[in-house]
């Protein structure tokens, strides 16, 4: 019958069927255990060169905010590339983040967070958020996003607003699932702050 024989047959059964029964809530899969990367799965690739090679792939830039949880002095927050949308029926964004982060701790006790998606004109926003031990939201203005009261950051051109929904094992880094609460942008238009091989590219 060949390909497009095939794919004929298959329309015309699916309309003699009818509408499709809806599709039912899909469970997600149990959490594997946490554990670090052993020697035997340690690929013989440089890590100078894996740098170098995936830093072709040029990336937008956010900063993943939380509020202060308990005792905590004060909210907190790191400079994140590695941020994706990841489905749309459920809402969920993911990113990743090192296994020795010292903000993420902080981050999962509040269960929530705000991706703060920059603009061009951010870069040195994105520099503070991405140094350790300090201070990081001394003079940096924000205000509350409506769902969780994670710091939203002015003049960022997009927040999204998340429950941490899972959290899984990649190597040296975590992978963090958020359930969408809600979202918004404040510049449609504005350029994206974009980072590639290593430096911020100008609009």
């Amino acid at each position: 019958m060949g390909h497009a024989g095939a794919a004929a047959a298959a329309v015309r059964y699916l309309r003699s069927a009818g509408s499709a029964p809806a599709a039912q809530p899909v469970e997600a899969l149990p959490r594997p255990e946490l554990r670090c990367v052993t020697d035997d799965e340690r690929a013989p690739v440089d890590q100078g060169e894996f740098r170098r090679v995936l830093g072709a792939f040029a990336t937008g830039v956010t900063v993943i905010t939380a509020p202060a949880a308990g005792s905590e002095p004060g909210p907190a927050g790191f400079a994140c590339q590695s941020f994706s949308a990841l489905s749309l029926d459920p809402p969920l964004v993911v990113f990743m983040v090192g296994r020795t982060s010292t903000t993420w701790p902080r981050i999962a006790r509040a269960g929530v967070f705000c991706v703060n998606v920059l603009g061009a004109h951010q870069g040195e926003l994105c520099r503070g958020f991405a140094i350790s031990g300090t201070d990081k939201f001394a003079g940096v203005p924000y205000d509350a996003s409506p769902v969780s009261g994670s710091p939203r950051l002015t003049g960022a051109t997009a927040w999204v607003d998340c429950t941490i929904h899972a959290v899984h094992t990649g190597g040296d880094h975590l992978i963090v699932v958020g359930r969408v609460d809600g979202l918004g942008t404040e510049d449609a238009d504005a350029a994206p702050l974009l980072f590639h091989r290593g430096r911020f590219l100008r609009p």
